[in-house]
């Protein structure tokens, strides 16, 4: 049977999860569009903070423990976590994702949703009771909470208090919270629960190629008490992370300026899609600076429209009134979006 808020079976494979990013898929959906195709189906930055020429040995050399652990206090400096020791650097946040059951007791598990589904399915993967809920405080129930904040595809942000409040009184009645900020860099820093970790037995999901635009780099970060982050780093084993990955992040990491203006520019872009959407006569029902999530009864049409055009969006098959639009990464891009959404608006 279908989970009517994940649009996912209880008992279904990972390959039953609908994602974006499959362009193979959308080819075949549109074998007439025309080439290039252009992604707006995931919400990674389409301007990729530039990488430098890396040192000869990040590619040649086995990584070392130290630079490593300098990964972790770069990041640690940019998250605002205190002590590096409460931040694990992993080879993406999805591997961590699946990571946690192996590491974490818990028979019940409630989940914030709608929201990413590979968190209920990796939880039920591992034989855990999972409960999908409407209600924040709700999550206070189950041996484990979890939320992505700000959620993946609504945009709803919880504020970091409230999450502050359920942390204690989880970890108080022996229980634990686990937060997904993998949206959470192109907000305002205030937004984020990780500079009050350590904070009970919670723990902070990091991503770092959807705001860096880096996805291919596959890193991220498990932030969490000193116990639980080196036992992340155990299972993860000796070399988890790139060579390249580790040059590329600390570098990145620091770069706070381009951060900055990349959060600048991507709300002026947000709001640039927001008024394409509404011309193409659906109407916006969240989203953060990186996709938006737009609403209509001719939501198929306009996705049908787009990929015609070369445009693979995001589509739910559990709401076929909802799409998921990234954000165009250039000026032609962005002319050939607006061409596609506005002409034929009628049909």
């Amino acid at each position: 049977m279908t989970d009517p808020k994940t649009g996912v079976g209880a008992g279904a494979p990972a390959q039953g999860i609908s994602h974006g990013g499959d362009l193979t898929q959308a080819r075949a959906a549109f074998p007439d569009a025309p080439e290039t195709w252009i992604d707006l189906s995931t919400g990674i930055n389409p301007v990729a903070w530039p990488l430098p020429e890396l040192p000869h040995d990040a590619w040649t050399r086995l990584p070392e423990p130290a630079a490593v652990w300098a990964l972790e206090e770069a990041a640690a400096l940019a998250f605002g976590v205190g002590d590096p020791a409460c931040v694990a650097a992993t080879p993406g946040t999805q591997a961590a994702i699946e990571m946690l059951p192996r590491l974490l007791d818990a028979a019940s598990v409630g989940i914030l949703g709608f929201t990413y589904q590979e968190h209920a399915h990796v939880w039920r993967a591992s034989g855990r009771d999972v409960a999908v809920v409407d209600d924040l405080a709700a999550l206070a129930r189950f041996d484990l909470g979890l939320l992505v904040n700000p959620n993946n595809p609504d945009g709803r942000l919880t504020p970091v208090d409230r999450l502050a409040e359920l942390a204690e009184a989880m970890t108080r009645s022996g229980r634990r919270l686990i937060v997904d900020e993998a949206f959470v860099d192109v907000l305002d820093d205030a937004a984020s629960i990780a500079p009050r970790l350590p904070l009970g037995r919670t723990i902070v999901l990091r991503s770092f190629g959807k705001t860096w635009g880096l996805a291919g780099l596959r890193l991220g970060f498990v932030l969490a008490d000193p116990a639980i982050a080196a036992a992340v780093r155990d299972a993860f084993g000796p070399w988890a992370v790139s060579g390249p990955a580790i040059a590329v992040g600390r570098a990145a990491l620091a770069d706070r300026r381009w951060l900055e203006a990349t959060r600048v520019r991507l709300a002026a872009d947000a709001a640039r899609l927001d008024a394409l959407i509404a011309a193409a006569g659906l109407r916006l029902v969240g989203g953060t600076p990186l996709f938006r999530l737009a609403e209509g009864d001719a939501a198929p049409q306009v996705a049908a429209r787009l990929g015609r055009a070369g445009f693979h969006v995001r589509a739910f098959p559990h709401d076929r009134r909802l799409l998921r639009f990234g954000l165009p990464g250039d000026a032609e891009a962005w002319r050939r979006l607006a061409e596609a959404l506005t002409s034929d608006a009628a049909e």
